[in-house]
């Protein structure tokens, strides 16, 4: 099991981010950095401080456990001028800044990034939206759901006779996030090591979502042609798809090259479609998929997914089981290089999560500390800008500041 240790400093020691996001995006570009040492403080707003909490499972609060690990908390009531003073004096001390409130919403607060960026000329801002702070759709709610709709993905996912697929997961925010911690570091390179000087990030949810789709808009305007659902085959290659085997388990083929799917087509005795035209070639196959998974499908179901993957893998065939999570934990690749880690938890004693990601040799990720209560560090981080413990007592009774320690009691 692996146990926080604060002391394990990781390389992105010393850079400091006040994260005032809430839910998933701003989370997950957080995390990344937390994960590698940087200190990131969530600052928490009352009643219910970040609404991640309430993504709870068993009155479990897993997604906070999870993407909040390494990071601090202190509770902040920016409605209260005291609050917004507190925060503009740890902007004086933070590297970067994390916020997702509706466009506008910092400006109308009296905390733009004009403001922001004169105290702290170093800041690096990340805006994060739905539909990003300029454009038509700026005042738009900025829910993922919302713009994996717009963005083309749900037109691609599923299948032709039945409706778009929305992700079962909050996909948009997760791409957003990684995009948004990648670009953080750029800001901090062209800072550090260029001499260059703050700057504000404007991520929409929107953009690296339709970015990773691939060359949608170019495929459409050579063709004019809007690309069919296609399930679980593709637009660009053949055979590619989920097949079931005849314990009703379920196997992926990917053969996305033409020696890949010569090599299976020859395995399962189906050679002589390759002297086909309909199926010589990978555009060839694409245009018939139907008749090509037919025909895998049709092996395939023939066998048990033990024999079909065993086969495969004599073969040198590109092929995998569709795993569920109980299959996960247990799978020896996942075990052996630790995909899935317990952690120690102070509520649960321990609770699984996905390890630091990716791996560096030389500079890894750490667990450095469990993620926080509501304003568990006030004391702390309030103590370094010169809060004593009288005028922290007097925050606190106004409400500025705040804190809940016993988080069941929602």
């Amino acid at each position: 099991m692996r146990k926080f240790d604060p002391n394990d400093k990781g390389p992105l020691d010393g850079l400091r981010i006040l994260d005032l996001s809430r839910l998933v995006a701003g989370n997950m570009l957080s995390l990344q950095l937390a994960d590698f040492g940087a200190e990131v403080i969530k600052i928490e707003t009352p009643p219910r401080g970040d609404p991640l909490r309430d993504w709870a499972t068993d009155n479990v609060e897993v997604h906070w456990k999870v993407y909040c690990r390494n990071k601090k908390s202190i509770g902040l009531n920016l409605r209260e001028d005291a609050a917004k003073d507190i925060l503009l004096r740890l902007v004086d001390t933070a590297d970067g800044m994390i916020e997702n409130f509706r466009p506008g919403t910092l400006e109308r607060m009296g905390l733009g990034p004009d403001v922001l960026l004169e105290r702290n000329p170093r800041l690096v801002i990340a805006r994060v939206s739905g539909f990003g702070q300029t454009g038509p759709y700026r005042e738009k709610p900025g829910f993922g759901t919302l713009v994996e709709g717009m963005s083309g993905f749900a037109s691609r996912n599923g299948f032709p006779d039945r409706p778009p697929l929305l992700p079962p997961l909050a996909l948009a925010d997760m791409i957003a996030g990684l995009s948004g911690a990648m670009a953080m570091m750029v800001a901090f390179y062209n800072r550090d090591l260029k001499g260059g000087n703050g700057q504000v990030m404007d991520l929409s949810l929107l953009e690296p979502i339709f970015s990773v789709l691939g060359p949608e808009a170019g495929t459409y305007q050579l063709t004019g042609e809007v690309k069919e659902r296609v399930g679980n085959g593709s637009n660009t290659s053949a055979p590619r798809n989920v097949y079931i085997t005849s314990d009703d388990r379920f196997i992926a083929i990917s053969a996305s090259m033409q020696v890949m799917a010569e090599r299976l087509l020859r395995a399962i005795g189906a050679g002589a479609m390759l002297d086909d035209p309909r199926y010589a070639t990978n555009a060839a196959r694409v245009q018939h998929r139907e008749e090509v998974d037919a025909v895998v499908g049709g092996w395939i179901r023939q066998r048990t997914q033990k024999d079909a993957l065993a086969f495969f893998e004599q073969e040198n065939i590109t092929a995998a089981p569709i795993y569920d999570i109980s299959q996960i934990v247990t799978d020896p690749h996942f075990t052996e290089r630790e995909i899935v880690v317990d952690v120690e938890d102070r509520d649960l004693g321990k609770v699984a999560m996905h390890n630091v990601t990716p791996r560096l040799s030389g500079t890894p990720g750490t667990f450095r500390n469990p993620a926080p209560r509501i304003g568990e560090h006030n004391a702390d981080l309030l103590g370094q800008i010169g809060v004593d413990t009288d005028a922290l007592t007097g925050l606190l009774t106004s409400g500025a500041v705040w804190a809940r320690d016993d988080q069941s009691k929602k």
